[in-house]
């Protein structure tokens, strides 16, 4: 079996290869993207950082305390809420990429400007994002302009500390 530390390609995804039914490990955005590249519409080539991607990340981080802490708060508690909220933050923004991740990301950014840096959009793409019951909308930040692996790399990190704001993380719980 092919696994994370072995260079699995389902750490990320180019657009291309994104539909509806990969809400689960793309999230809103990218599958839209997905679904308007299959519609015949012109769409600037990109891939998406799955949640295998985040999982890999997030596991090494040391989350789970904060996870499980967070579980147990109720909702109307928000100071305990965005107490929460920087402990997840922190361990995101400090996590570091391992080295499988930086490999896999670096040559799909290499390939959108055949090996020249190219200016990026470093978005979130939640995978609870435009339900029916719920949109996710302006939850997570959004870094354009992002040039550079070592500045797409950063840009991703903040993406998922930002899956943390004291906001978000309010908006999930309610």
């Amino acid at each position: 079996m092919n696994g994370p530390e072995n260079g699995d390609p389902r750490l990320i995804l180019p657009f291309t290869a994104i539909d509806r039914g990969a809400l689960a490990v793309a999230g809103g955005k990218a599958a839209n993207l997905g679904e308007l590249i299959l519609a015949g519409f012109p769409v600037p080539a990109g891939f998406c950082i799955t949640t295998a991607a985040y999982d890999l990340v997030a596991a090494d981080a040391g989350l789970e305390p904060t996870l499980a802490a967070l579980a147990g708060t109720q909702p109307e508690d928000m100071a305990r809420l965005a107490e929460l909220a920087k402990e997840a933050r922190s361990c995101l923004s400090d996590a570091s990429v391992p080295d499988v991740l930086g490999r896999v990301i670096a040559e799909a950014y290499g390939k959108l400007g055949d090996g020249a840096p190219v200016p990026v959009a470093v978005r979130s793409s939640a995978t609870a994002e435009d339900l029916p019951q719920a949109s996710f909308a302006g939850q997570q930040d959004t870094y354009l302009n992002v040039v550079g692996v070592e500045s797409v790399l950063d840009a991703v990190r903040r993406c998922w500390a930002s899956l943390w704001t004291d906001r978000a993380v309010s908006y999930r719980a309610t």
